[in-house]
């Protein structure tokens, strides 16, 4: 995989500790910078890790932040300045979308580690600007795609060793966040760039790079009554070119009350995979096979493998910051060829321009 493999490890020291089964263990020292959801289920994955201990937390809304704190025993923090000036071993950034871009700036000047969570940005400028910053500093780095971790999709990728993939069909059928700032696009990026992202991940990690994207949105936001102004598209279809010759589909929309459905299909020579993030189901000229999983297990690995990272133990990392900036580029590429009315190529300049 591009970006894997060719850095060194960095190992940082760790002072925390505490003592398990009769042994002092040092504890990688972990700061958050934002207090919602996704960061609670990341503090709850950590504190169950006897190598990693939350020690402070920072939002803009204090409230929120205390209740994270609380629930782990960490420090509340003002700012992202004094969290990180409280000695910390790595940070994660669990922003929404439109906040990225400060706190991972200061995170990189203060040079540590750094996991954050997807969408990078709603931009590719912030996106790239990141990403070369983190690679003057040589920074250990993550981001949040979990699911190359689902040992559902390990299976996929030794299925289709070999075969060449014809085509890719993604779908992220799911409902509006019940968070403010969900349905504005300014705010969001829109459902490919915030819910579908995963699937357009997914599909480059098992299929390659994506050159061109062309899309349409229906033009209608979906109703979201607790986003004044929703102005998202309530559904998107694409379809995409791969470098590989392989084309591919893509359809999202968030005008359900629940989630209908997320994976993808893949089509190789004489194979059909069908992946979600709880089952595999494969068909071949033998018959059909279908594996459960249970998504769970990725959530824990990918925090694992970051934290083990940091440590020096190992590098897992399967998707570092500049990983992830190209399939943020892919999700862009769809939103800006809606807006364009035309074919994108996957890059930033172009995605910018249209």
């Amino acid at each position: 995989m591009d970006g894997l493999g060719s850095r060194p490890l960095v190992i940082h020291r760790c002072e925390s500790t505490e003592r398990v089964d009769g042994e002092h263990v040092a504890r990688t020292r972990i700061g958050i910078i934002g207090a919602g959801g996704v960061a609670a289920r990341h503090a709850r994955v950590l504190s169950e890790n006897t190598d990693a201990q939350v020690t402070g937390v920072t939002d803009v809304l204090p409230e929120a932040a205390a209740r994270l704190a609380g629930d782990h025993g960490a420090r509340v923090f003002p700012t992202v300045e004094a969290l990180i000036d409280s000695g910390l071993d790595a940070v994660y950034v669990c922003v929404p979308p439109f906040a990225h871009g400060d706190a991972e700036r200061a995170v990189i000047a203060a040079g540590l580690p750094m996991f954050v969570e997807k969408p990078i940005s709603i931009n590719s400028e912030i996106a790239h600007e990141i990403a070369a910053l983190i690679a003057e500093r040589d920074l250990t780095t993550a981001v949040g795609h979990h699911w190359r971790y689902l040992p559902v999709v390990e299976r996929a990728r030794e299925l289709l060793g070999g075969r060449p993939i014809r085509l890719i069909s993604g779908a992220w059928l799911d409902k509006v966040p019940p968070v403010s700032w969900w349905a504005r696009a300014d705010r969001s990026g829109g459902p490919v760039v915030e819910q579908a992202a995963h699937v357009i991940d997914l599909a480059r990690h098992l299929g390659g790079e994506v050159d061109e994207v062309f899309a349409y949105g229906n033009g209608t936001p979906p109703e979201a009554p607790a986003t004044p102004g929703a102005d998202v598209d309530g559904a998107t279809t694409a379809v995409l070119r791969f470098a590989s010759g392989a084309v591919g589909t893509l359809a999202a929309t968030c005008v359900l009350g629940w989630k209908q459905r997320a994976g993808l299909e893949v089509y190789a020579d004489g194979l059909a995979l069908a992946l979600t993030e709880t089952e595999l189901v494969i068909r071949d000229g033998s018959g059909t096979e279908v594996i459960d999983c249970d998504p769970v297990i990725a959530h824990h690995a990918v925090d694992r493998a970051f934290v083990a990272a940091v440590r020096g133990e190992q590098d897992d990392i399967r998707v570092p910051y500049a990983e992830a900036t190209r399939t943020h580029d892919v999700a862009l590429a769809v939103s800006a060829s809606v807006a364009a009315g035309r074919p994108i190529s996957v890059s930033r300049t172009e995605a910018a321009r249209a």
